[in-house]
């Protein structure tokens, strides 16, 4: 027997209803911006030095954060613009004997340190935020081309093939086919690099970048634990909060039915 057409409009309804696990999936950005708050208050109420009162004040941690999701967010999309074409086409068979070549390259940024190559950037280029962006970039490259790449690797060769036979175009099958199968993997390297971009920022501090590490070295130079302590915590909370939104856009973005 089939539902009653009122019953079935229930239970399509239910199915599109928010659940509760959505609902609490929203407690965790809350519980980030309730924590950096609450940190705040505390340590602006904790009997700070006058060194301590200047560096904590809301406008300048402000100013701070907003530089460090800057550096997150310019050198995330550079790396997105070189490793998710450069990973499609390292996928084509055409391209694989180019693919150690490519994967040396790419794992400089992660094998020396970073400190190393912002500096030898800096010495080339002049400090400022740029130079640190490009440090940023040559470091987060890996995860994402690495990702690109082994999504569209594993998709099974018989959906291309099976394209190709209904007379699709090469291209229409990337596009379709390929792209779509692979967008989980592909999407969790875009996650990885988010979360390593914004740890990473920090170093920006060094070469006059801006971003949050400035409150971690001020905290070090001036032996202000508080200070420290604030980088630190908020730089944590950031990453937790970007990883957030990365699950929320991987799940947005993920195709339907995958």
């Amino acid at each position: 027997m089939t539902a009653p057409p009122a019953a079935a409009e229930q239970s399509r309804e239910a199915l599109h209803a928010p659940t509760g696990r959505s609902w609490r999936s929203l407690l965790q950005p809350l519980l980030i911006v309730v924590a950096g708050v609450g940190w705040m208050v505390y340590v602006n109420n904790s009997g700070l030095d006058s060194i301590a009162q200047r560096v904590l004040t809301p406008g300048y941690v402000t100013r701070k954060t907003w530089e460090h999701v800057e550096l997150t967010a310019m050198s995330t999309l550079l790396v997105l613009v070189i490793a998710l074409p450069l990973g499609v086409l390292l996928s084509r068979r055409w391209a694989r004997p180019a693919t150690p070549v490519v994967l040396a390259v790419a794992n400089i940024g992660q094998s020396a340190p970073a400190i190393g190559v912002v500096v030898l950037l800096a010495v080339v280029w002049g400090i400022g935020f740029w130079t640190a962006v490009v440090a940023l970039v040559a470091y987060g490259v890996l995860p994402a081309l690495r990702n690109t790449m082994v999504g569209l690797q594993q998709v099974d060769p018989t959906l291309r093939d099976a394209g190709r036979g209904i007379g699709m175009s090469a291209l229409t099958v990337l596009r379709r086919v390929e792209l779509p199968l692979a967008a989980p993997v592909i999407l969790a390297g875009v996650r990885t690099t988010l979360v390593l971009m914004v740890g990473t920022a920090s170093i920006a501090a060094f070469i006059n970048g801006g971003g949050l590490g400035e409150l971690v070295t001020t905290g070090v130079t001036t032996q202000r634990t508080p200070v420290l302590l604030t980088g630190c915590f908020l730089i944590a909370l950031l990453a937790l909060l970007i990883d957030w939104l990365g699950g929320v856009a991987a799940r947005l973005l993920a195709p339907k039915g995958l």
